[in-house]
């Protein structure tokens, strides 16, 4: 499909989606390098309050569904009641939360890097580069073991990483914005 046969209020609307979310990952990789550890607690408070929101549904659920049976309603309350408690615990000290999230992600992320490793091993006779596919294997393996060891400080690389990425993409995005169907 060519950019003719594309309707001009279609192109604009690509164009201006396109900017927008340029601008918007400009923005969010600026605050993050610029003030990291702030922009982690937005991003923390953000899922705290989800978890609260999410209990609420959960708690509501169990309370009015006429339609579960009574240990279905009490899971559900119960899941409900644990989301609330983890939003407002979040909430009540958000430097530990936001320190405390920083480590599960960078001990999730060390675990999926050891399991991807080992899967690439296993798959070694499919694979049309039989060296390139251990260097990988032994190199996710390493990455994996070392976040393990220092989550926080993974955590944190992943974080600048992150920041630096958006940064990249969002000037990417705005600079496809200008010349997106010319």
């Amino acid at each position: 499909m060519t950019t003719e046969s594309i309707d001009r209020p279609v192109i604009n609307g690509i164009r201006t989606t396109l900017g927008i979310s340029g601008v918007l990952a400009l923005l969010l990789g600026i605050l993050i390098l610029v003030w990291p550890d702030r922009t982690a607690m937005v991003a923390v408070a953000i899922v705290a309050v989800y978890a609260i929101a999410a209990g609420l549904v959960y708690a509501g659920l169990g309370i009015f569904s006429a339609q579960k049976g009574g240990w279905a309603r009490i899971g559900h309350i119960v899941l409900g009641v644990l989301f609330i408690i983890a939003g407002i615990v979040a909430f009540i000290n958000l430097p530990a939360a936001t320190a405390w999230f920083g480590v599960f992600v960078g001990v999730l992320v060390g675990i999926m890097w050891i399991i991807e490793g080992i899967v690439s091993l296993t798959t070694l006779e499919l694979a049309a580069s039989k060296g390139w596919t251990i260097f990988f294997a032994i190199l996710s393996i390493v990455a994996g073991i070392v976040l393990l060891f220092a989550p926080l400080w993974g955590a944190v690389t992943l974080w600048w990483l992150l920041g630096i990425s958006a940064i990249v993409l969002g000037i990417v995005q705005i600079i496809r914005a200008f010349s997106f169907g010319k």
